[in-house]
């Protein structure tokens, strides 16, 4: 792994490989805090903004880790498919992940990102995915019109959790057969009142697709640009130690 003042001495945007990418909500985020970002993804990703390897995301990073490779990145960023916990979303980043009885992604994503030697991020949403809750995020920290709160591991570092705003009212659509109007938008599945896609592009940050199975999956920028600045800030720390 880089050190972290090699990154200084180099002069250069600190590297992320971003894996399970999906379209990039997370990769653009990150992209924004200052990383040169590179994702991975089973399926192709046309509309993903920055360099991208399509590829089963287990296989590319044991590669990467086998050949070396792995060494050009200083950190990595993990979105595996949540089938096996969540009910809101199938996810398409893996092929393992498809059948009728859905692998854990997260443990032999987990396994190799300790072996890599890397810090890392690992986001999975609200569910029943076994991965420590480090830091967990809500639209609403960041103004957002959506709630979408998703949970973070954080291998390698730390960050403090940030304060977590009351809501102000519900997700805008129908419950049990009752209409609720709201300041949040549903920014998954369709029908029942769920956001349109030009709502979730609005909702969410997101406007370099109009995808909608990918922007159901995506996160919204704000979160990983937020985990990408705490990153470098501890980083920074680091070469004030080492200076």
């Amino acid at each position: 792994m880089t050190h972290p003042t090699d990154i200084r001495r180099e002069g250069r945007r600190p590297a992320l490989l971003d894996l399970y990418s999906c379209a990039g909500g997370a990769a653009m985020g990150y992209h924004r805090a200052g990383f040169e970002v590179t994702g991975v993804d089973i399926v192709p990703r046309p509309r993903y903004p920055f360099p991208h390897r399509q590829g089963d995301a287990l296989d590319v990073l044991a590669e990467l880790i086998a050949s070396g490779e792995i060494r050009r990145f200083d950190i990595a960023h993990a979105s595996p498919p949540c089938q096996k916990g969540c009910a809101l979303t199938v996810g398409t980043n893996t092929s393992r992940g498809w059948g009728g009885a859905h692998v854990d992604l997260v443990a032999p994503t987990r396994e190799l990102l300790d072996a890599s030697g890397l810090p890392y991020v690992i986001e999975q949403p609200n569910g029943k995915a076994v991965i420590r809750k480090d830091l967990s995020l809500c639209g609403e920290m960041f103004g957002l019109g959506v709630v979408r709160h998703r949970n973070f591991e954080l291998g390698g570092w730390t960050a403090s959790r940030p304060v977590h705003p009351k809501h102000r009212g519900r997700v805008r659509g129908w419950r049990h057969g009752k209409y609720f109007d709201g300041p949040y938008v549903a920014a998954y599945g369709s029908g029942g009142g769920k956001a349109t896609v030009a709502e979730m592009q609005t909702a969410m940050g997101i406007d370099w697709t109009d995808v909608r199975e990918e922007l159901t999956e995506a996160i919204p920028p704000a979160f990983s640009e937020w985990i990408g600045r705490a990153f470098l800030t501890r980083v920074s720390a680091s070469w004030e130690v080492a200076a």
